[in-house]
């Protein structure tokens, strides 16, 4: 039992060392869990944005660390999301592999219209769904943090099956998620969102580059 108890006692002193204020930015306490969600955010939607298969393993990583720091501040769709998150990129890195897409220089996909609006159903319903839990269990911001949620599900399914529209999708969550994150005091997190917000538009130019480099290869 002793060696439970010290075990349980280190994890907390763990988690409290990455979600402990140490620093503080622009007068609002941070994180060292805020800096580690901020460097390892950026380099997974950096590599994401080049199409390397690499952003599946930091994505993972990133996911963990702002697991924590979202369960801290009560958001539980966002942590609950990042559990979603780690799945999903596990998945991710077996489909890349197995489609042949671990190359940046593999092909992009675009998703047909009836893949597209079965996919709308499916994030409206999860919205509604999420939306009436979180309002059940008083979350923060339960609205916004369901669409955050379910948006960012739908984006995440797109980019495992490396679709263009998946940086349209996740624009959407970076506009939603700046004001969000900013009002819960989590001012890094925010400012991560707005360099997600800037990746995003340029991996959709790339990867929009890329899907026309076959067909005008072709044409010529």
């Amino acid at each position: 039992m002793g060696y439970v108890r010290s075990g349980t006692a280190l994890w907390r002193g763990k988690i409290e060392a990455l979600t402990h204020p140490s620093f503080t930015w622009l007068g609002m306490p941070l994180s060292m869990g805020d800096l580690l969600g901020f460097i390892t955010g950026i380099v997974c939607v950096w590599l994401a944005a080049r199409g390397n298969i690499w952003n599946f393993p930091v994505g993972i990583a990133n996911s963990a660390i702002l697991g924590v720091v979202f369960l801290d501040q009560r958001l539980f769709a966002d942590a609950a999301l990042q559990v979603a998150f780690i799945a999903l990129g596990v998945r991710g890195l077996q489909q890349w592999r197995s489609d042949g897409h671990a190359r940046e220089a593999s092909p992009v996909l675009r998703a047909g219209p009836r893949e597209l609006g079965w996919l709308a159903l499916a994030g409206a319903v999860l919205t509604l769904l999420l939306w009436l839990a979180l309002g059940w269990l008083k979350g923060s911001a339960p609205i916004v943090d369901a669409l955050v949620t379910s948006l960012s599900l739908c984006a995440q399914w797109l980019l495992n099956r490396r679709m263009l529209e998946t940086w349209l999708v996740w624009i959407g969550v970076d506009v939603i998620s700046i004001p969000l994150y900013w009002s819960r005091q989590l001012p890094l997190i925010a400012a991560l969102y707005v360099v997600f917000l800037v990746l995003c538009v340029q991996g959709h130019r790339r990867w929009q580059r890329q899907l026309a480099e076959p067909r005008a290869g072709g044409i010529a």
